[in-house]
């Protein structure tokens, strides 16, 4: 227990960059609910994502030992997923952003059924899918020296506390304007506390907003990073060029090529639907 406890910190260690990203794309996700609707929500997603965390890790280890290169076509597959979400979001503010009022926005989350509440809670759960293979795929590389018991626990408690971690702050992030009703409530309005207060119902939408820039920013740097981590051409490309931009630019650019592909796939599907 004393080497899975040091190789879990070394683990957690090394994923705290994914982390950061995880936190940032499932905070973005579990926002733009009714508020009596975000805790069922953000509890769906919670439990999804440890379903997700349930089937990778054993096929994770399974395919480590039996067939690793598999590992590199599941990640390189996951990160055109997250370029093609990441540059998605990009086009869609920048061509089809309508402007509406807060009356219209709330009319709009009332009319939204359940399907399209599921369909969201589906497509975030997808996104930790995804994350969360990078997140076990990099913890299982810092164990690979150990003994399979070792490294079957080091990445079961890393991804245990993955799930826990990102979305229980982000379960503090979207109840922030619950907190500080509550504190102007009661403390009528005055001193400090109701100050606090104000400002926790004053920042969330800033940090929804900010939240939502970080989010997409970081889906195509995970999915550019993946790129340049699992391609010999990618990662030999430029070195010269800060990781950062070529990762930028290699998610950007993966991802207009998955949007025109599945444009292209729409259309020709519509076009045979027609006939």
């Amino acid at each position: 227990m004393d080497d899975v406890a040091v190789m879990s910190k070394v683990a957690t260690r090394k994923t705290a960059g994914i982390l950061g990203d995880d936190l940032a794309v499932n905070a973005e996700k579990a926002t733009g609910f009714l508020a009596s609707r975000e805790i069922p929500v953000l509890w769906a997603i919670t439990k999804g994502s440890f379903l997700n965390k349930i089937i990778i890790v054993p096929v994770a280890l399974l395919l480590n030992v039996f067939f690793p290169a598999a590992i590199k076509v599941v990640l390189v597959i996951g990160g055109f997923y997250l370029a093609y979400e990441g540059v998605e979001k990009i086009i869609e503010y920048l061509f089809h952003r309508t402007d509406k009022t807060g009356e219209e926005v709330i009319g709009q989350q009332k009319e939204e059924s359940g399907d399209v509440e599921k369909s969201k809670i589906k497509s975030a759960i997808t996104t930790d899918f995804i994350l969360s293979v990078e997140i076990v795929i990099i913890a299982l590389g810092t164990v690979l020296d150990q003994s399979l018991p070792i490294q079957v626990l080091t990445v079961s408690v890393v991804a245990f506390l993955a799930t826990i971690g990102v979305y229980g702050i982000v379960a503090l992030i979207v109840r922030m304007d619950d907190a500080g009703y509550r504190l102007i409530k009661s403390y009528d309005n005055e001193g400090l506390l109701s100050k606090l207060g104000h400002l926790l119902v004053k920042a969330l939408p800033v940090i929804i907003k900010l939240l939502g820039v970080i989010g997409t920013i970081a889906l195509i740097l995970v999915s550019g990073g993946i790129f340049v981590h699992n391609i010999d051409y990618f990662h030999h490309f430029i070195p010269e060029v800060p990781a950062v931009i070529k990762e930028m630019s290699i998610g950007l650019a993966a991802g207009l090529l998955a949007v025109a592909v599945v444009t292209a796939g729409k259309k020709v599907f519509s076009l045979f639907r027609g006939k």
